[in-house]
């Protein structure tokens, strides 16, 4: 088979043009065509007038030893490259079943990948089953009722469920594992476009009864689920991991246990410090929630409503005056803001879209970078806000400042643009009606970051006005906070892809340091999988 490249075709092209123009591409008859797949499919919307689409196809032919010779030299003609997975080993008759940490989208993964291999894993999940979840996240943002428990941050699905559920990545793949994620997902239930899309997505709707579909195949694989299950300690000697102990006082032995806790497991660092687990401070994100039209992007992305399209998105980076880089994070054209706090008295914004991206509003995070320097005027001396954590003290510190700000209520503070950038205070909101519940405070935002945040973001967002036409339009809104970006440490691993300094702890996915999204994390989760099976096999 044959990877042809950056063939460009007008957005209302027949279907029947794709085959005409890859044959006169190739300089082939159309007979001459045995097979024609749609690998990729992406879009070029620079020149307004004549948006393109632009395909990555695998082609079989009746000679392509000749075709492959005749094209040698061009980069865009190519030997499609052998993108079947290939498990690296299988389950001998007896070992102690690994435990996998998290639910999420690494850990989900990482036990699927078990279970495939036969070791029957054993996953621990301290929410609940994504349906009861999905219940308890809608009491927040209807009744103001937060399940410290049971919310965006924990639960079956991780906090990729309750997002846009993008399924695209920046990561280097050599090995096409993201094929092997999205192939699991359409297995799953997912529409088979993901994966064609060049920046394919689901939404939360889907991505439920997904994360459902993939629970009973590991089960029927002989893996095990256990909600509501929290690790409170770990069973480590001679630094190395023996098992776990859960909330209920239940030890449960094993050598070796997978860390997919995700980003807002702030508990779970702590356990690790305690434990003498190796631990590093890392850079991370915060800012605020920015809420657009929806049709006021697609009219600066596309110069119109474009049906084939769906809904703009954006990705825009300023590198402000005081140093700091600004930055569109998890863009949800759209799609709502949400609330996503996991901890009483705090608030935390995040964004979430369906698969029809159909909502009135588009919303980005805004934030900006922070590195562990930053941190140290909020080392209080606090237990698990110290020295390697206070990165995790910075963030609860301005998410109670949001909580107050909203009202003591998990309402957001919230902001216009034209005010924020005026610097005075909000004292109603306009046009733009924000999306986020259970509701939003207007107020003066720079009481909810610290000032070289608020300084940056106040610089970038007229300068992104001068790539999208009314970004900068004075009731657009603003909400905070935005601090959930990813986590605030890493834990260090090598390349068996085990702790630095504890033998059979594998950190892995979005939380430890080692991911950020649902792509990513389910290629980290197999990764480990695999380093695991690799070890119990020998």
């Amino acid at each position: 088979m044959i990877r042809v490249t950056q063939l460009k075709l007008p957005l209302d092209h027949a279907p029947e043009a794709l085959k005409a123009a890859l044959a006169k591409r190739l300089k082939l008859s159309a007979a001459e065509l045995v097979d024609v797949r749609v690998f990729k499919r992406a879009h070029d919307a620079r020149s307004r007038s004549a948006i393109l689409f632009i395909y990555t196809l695998d082609v079989t032919v009746k000679d392509e030893a000749a075709l492959l010779a005749r094209f040698a030299r061009d980069p865009d003609v190519k030997p499609s490259p052998d993108a079947a997975y290939k498990f690296v080993t299988r389950a001998p008759s007896t070992f102690l079943r690994p435990l996998v940490i998290g639910a999420g989208p690494c850990g989900l993964f990482a036990g699927l990948l078990l279970a495939q291999m036969g070791f029957r894993p054993i996953i621990l999940e301290r929410g609940k089953e994504v349906r009861e979840r999905t219940k308890d996240t809608w009491g927040l943002w209807r009744r103001s009722v937060l399940q410290p428990e049971s919310n965006v941050q924990f639960g079956e699905g991780g906090a990729g469920t309750f997002s846009d559920g993008k399924l695209y990545s920046q990561i280097k793949d050599p090995r096409h594992l993201g094929r092997k994620v999205l192939e699991e997902f359409v297995k799953a239930g997912a529409p088979a476009e993901i994966l064609t899309e060049a920046h394919p997505h689901i939404g939360t709707f889907r991505l439920v009864t997904m994360v459902e579909a993939m629970r009973r195949t590991i089960e029927g694989l002989g893996g095990e689920y256990r909600f509501q299950s929290k690790v409170t300690d770990l069973l480590i000697e001679n630094r190395a991991v023996r098992g776990v102990k859960l909330e209920c006082g239940e030890e449960i032995a094993s050598d070796h246990v997978v860390l997919a806790v995700g980003h807002s497991a702030r508990d779970v660092f702590k356990l690790l410090l305690d434990n003498g687990v190796a631990l590093e401070a890392k850079p991370f994100s915060i800012g605020l929630r920015i809420e657009h039209p929806q049709s006021l992007i697609d009219k600066a992305r596309f110069g119109r409503s474009v049906p084939e399209l769906g809904a703009a998105d954006y990705k825009l980076v300023h590198h402000a005056k005081n140093g700091r880089s600004v930055y569109s994070f998890c863009m949800c054209p759209g799609g709502t803001v949400v609330a996503a706090t996991s901890e009483t008295g705090r608030v935390v914004t995040n964004g979430m879209s369906q698969y029809s991206r159909n909502e009135r509003n588009a919303n980005a995070g805004i934030v900006v970078g922070i590195t562990p320097q930053d941190y140290a005027p909020y080392d209080k001396g606090v237990p698990g806000e110290t020295g390697v954590l206070a990165g995790v003290a910075l963030q609860r510190h301005w998410e109670s400042h949001a909580y107050v700000a909203g009202g003591s209520n998990y309402h957001a503070p919230g902001q216009r643009v034209g005010d924020f950038l005026a610097g005075k205070a909000s004292a109603a909101l306009g046009s733009v009606v924000p999306s986020y519940r259970p509701g939003v405070t207007p107020t003066d935002l720079s009481l909810c970051l610290p000032d070289y945040a608020i300084a940056a973001i106040a610089e970038a967002i007229p300068a992104f006005g001068g790539q999208i036409r009314g970004y900068d339009m004075d009731d657009a809104v603003l909400t905070g906070v935005e601090t959930r970006t990813s986590t605030p440490v890493r834990v260090p691993r090598g390349e068996d892809f085990q702790s630095s300094n504890t033998r059979g702890l594998y950190p892995a996915g979005e939380g430890c340091g080692y991911a950020g999204g649902i792509l990513s994390a389910g290629v980290d989760g197999i990764k480990v999988a695999e380093a695991i099976a690799t070890s119990i096999t020998g």
